[in-house]
């Protein structure tokens, strides 16, 4: 039986933008060539909001000031374990940012975002972050990287991708 791990997303926002990570640095990443955001795994006792804050630090060098949590996802893919992921967009930090030792950091437009090599989801929750969607629970499942099936509160979704 899989373990499910408990992880964290980042976004963090700057003049219509949002910090991306091209995963292109670490060894064996179900992410490999993709864009996402910053986090990671939870370590023992930690919160939600602590994970997402030292994430933040240890991958961009930024301290996190204000930031909203908007959703948990739940990611199965037929290459790890399945994951529930704490989905964050954070508008205040501090701190000048640094290399980052799991890929590329770059601001990008967030009109450009669906432009680049992402998870087909994370277009969908891309859009009801735009959106502004209330709190939401988006269960996402992968097969071969391909989305085959996709839901919103319960609800199944066609993905229109």
């Amino acid at each position: 039986m899989p373990k499910v791990q408990m992880t964290t997303l980042g976004y963090i926002e700057k003049d219509n933008a949002y910090l991306m990570l091209h995963r292109v640095k670490k060894e064996n990443d179900v992410n490999e060539g993709k864009w996402i955001g910053i986090g990671g795994k939870f370590e023992y006792g930690e919160s939600p909001e602590e994970c997402m804050k030292r994430e933040t630090k240890e991958e961009t060098g930024l301290t996190v000031t204000s930031m909203k949590f908007r959703g948990i996802l739940t990611f199965i893919c037929d290459k790890q374990d399945p994951e529930y992921i704490c989905l964050y967009t954070i508008d205040g930090y501090h701190g000048q940012l640094k290399e980052c030792d799991e890929g590329e950091l770059r601001w990008v437009p967030k009109e450009n975002i669906a432009k680049l090599n992402l998870w087909e989801g994370d277009k969908l929750f891309f859009d009801l972050i735009q959106k502004n969607q209330p709190f939401f629970s988006l269960k996402l499942h992968y097969q071969n990287d391909r989305l085959v099936e996709a839901a919103l509160n319960g609800q199944p979704l066609r993905p229109s991708i």
